[in-house]
């Protein structure tokens, strides 16, 4: 049954009472967008995930997003592939969300997760809902739940305070950007390529027209991902977008055998040089 936007979305106003809308607002006034930056919880372990976490957080991206490691993945390129695959093999549970969200929440960063619906309702939606509220989560950005299909995760969000993220992409109709605007909370994740996550050589304009189309159709607050490696894009997609998500870029100096202190001190420097990226993207020298 195809849903009716007009008839069928979710009625809860969409991106208010926001962990994460205050803060992408704020910025805004400021001049730039956030640095969302994703790693996988357990990878290599779940200690040394949250360790990665707080030095993303020290190095100045101004939103985590928290991935579970799956299986089976839709929308994960070969980079998180390989990450979500050690922390399965060494043995990563669901619970350690939680902690890992317990840990970063002290820094006063807002905490997303990123999650495959599947492992939300085999762990029970209104329990991982009050689970991550209790840990202090922001919320959740669901890539393979859209909003037609999504009830049951909207009022756990409800009744728990937490953003719901929904993803739009280059092949969302007019209607379909309408519906997940309306639903979604926090923002709406514009993915700005067909495909997997993974460093491009560059975005490419249809992530802009995405981004213009969903502000059309009523998103206030879009941020956009999949593609974003170096600052200069981080800068270029920044000039438009609320916010810059990045993962692979964030994962790759992780993978490998060097000291772990070596690899952290390469993320840190990543991390620099995004921020830097998102700090001038709007200062009149990126077109």
């Amino acid at each position: 049954m195809t849903a009716n936007p007009s008839t069928d979305a979710p009625r809860a106003g969409a991106q208010t009472a926001s962990g994460v809308a205050p803060l992408l607002r704020r910025l805004r006034d400021e001049g730039r967008p956030a640095l969302v930056g994703y790693l996988p919880v357990g990878f290599p372990s779940v200690e040394q995930s949250i360790e990665a976490a707080l030095t993303l957080v020290e190095h100045g991206v101004d939103v985590l997003e928290l991935g579970v490691p799956y299986t089976d993945p839709v929308m994960d390129g070969p980079t998180i592939q390989r990450a979500a695959e050690q922390a399965l093999e060494a043995g990563f549970r669901v619970s350690s969300v939680f902690d890992a969200v317990r840990a970063t929440a002290p820094t006063g960063t807002p905490t997303l997760v990123m999650t495959y619906w599947n492992i939300v309702v085999r762990y029970g939606v209104d329990a991982f809902a009050a689970a991550l509220a209790a840990a202090g989560g922001a919320g959740l950005i669901t890539p393979d739940l859209i909003p037609d299909e999504a009830s049951e995760w909207v009022a756990a969000s409800d009744a728990h305070g937490l953003d719901r993220v929904f993803l739009v992409a280059p092949s969302s109709t007019p209607e379909r950007l309408q519906l997940t605007a309306r639903a979604s909370r926090g923002f709406v994740y514009a993915a700005s390529t067909m495909g997997v996550t993974g460093a491009r050589a560059s975005v490419g304009p249809r992530a802009r027209q995405l981004v213009e189309a969903t502000r059309e159709r009523g998103g206030d607050l879009v941020c956009v991902g999949l593609g974003v490696s170096t600052g200069d894009q981080a800068a270029e997609v920044g000039a438009y977008a609320d916010g810059v998500i990045v993962g692979s870029a964030f994962v790759r100096p992780l993978l490998g055998d060097a000291p772990w202190s070596e690899r952290l001190r390469a993320l840190g420097q990543v991390a620099d040089e995004l921020a830097a990226g998102v700090a001038q993207a709007r200062s009149g020298s990126v077109s």
